[in-house]
């Protein structure tokens, strides 16, 4: 499957998140030099539940009324929707880069956990507390953690990692698998066999020269 989805496409220049800009505590890397730093493990079997990720918090700023959820809509809108009682929101257009489209109602939009909940869970969150379990769900120190997306791309990807499953389009894939290695890397994660040799796919082809940001998860 991602043989085929490379075939026939060109490398991409540099690419960074346009959510997300290089910061003082930031590094940077190339995705193949990020990549290499990755454990590669066997993923723990079974155990996941959601329950388990407690999410939404009730955000950033506790004052505003918004949740998680609600503030990464707010962070990640194209244009800025109406804020109501309750931080009920109305109007605004986002951009789903996993299929392109955009999304003039916030109800049809979900808020992805980029590392999905229970491949987190099988990578080494299993062994975590329940209080950073919680830090990670509600993650919004790295604009890639945390990303509003299409119902139906939020669908089609659901717990697969990127042996199974990446965004269609250069742009689109090599911004996913850079931003996919940086969160594992934020949050100490490993990688299975099957994933790595994905990844490596994209390392050595068209996503070379894509930048991962690198930063430290919270403790």
């Amino acid at each position: 499957m991602i043989k085929n989805l490379m075939r026939g496409l060109v490398p991409l220049a540099l690419v960074l998140s346009p959510l997300t800009a290089p910061t003082a505590s930031a590094g940077v890397q190339l995705f193949p030099d990020a990549l290499a730093e990755l454990t590669e493990a066997a993923e723990v079997p079974g155990g996941h539940r959601e329950s388990a990720f407690p999410h939404w918090d009730r955000g950033l700023d506790a004052a505003d009324g918004c949740d998680t959820r609600a503030e990464v809509l707010l962070a990640e809108a194209v244009e800025a929707p109406a804020t109501g009682a309750g931080c009920a929101l109305t109007g605004g257009r986002w951009t789903s880069y996993y299929d392109g489209q955009d999304v003039t109602d916030p109800a049809l939009l979900r808020v992805d956990h980029l590392v999905p909940l229970e491949e987190a869970w099988a990578s080494g969150a299993s062994g975590w507390t329940a209080a950073r379990r919680a830090k990670y769900a509600n993650d919004q120190g790295a604009a890639a953690t945390l990303v509003a997306v299409t119902a139906r791309s939020h669908r089609a990807k659901a717990g697969q990692d990127p042996a199974d499953w990446v965004p269609e389009g250069n742009a689109a894939y090599c911004r996913y698998v850079g931003e996919w290695v940086g969160t594992k890397l934020r949050w100490g994660l490993s990688v299975d066999k099957a994933e790595m040799e994905a990844l490596k796919l994209f390392a050595d082809g068209p996503c070379e020269e894509t930048v991962v940001l690198r930063s430290t998860a919270p403790r």
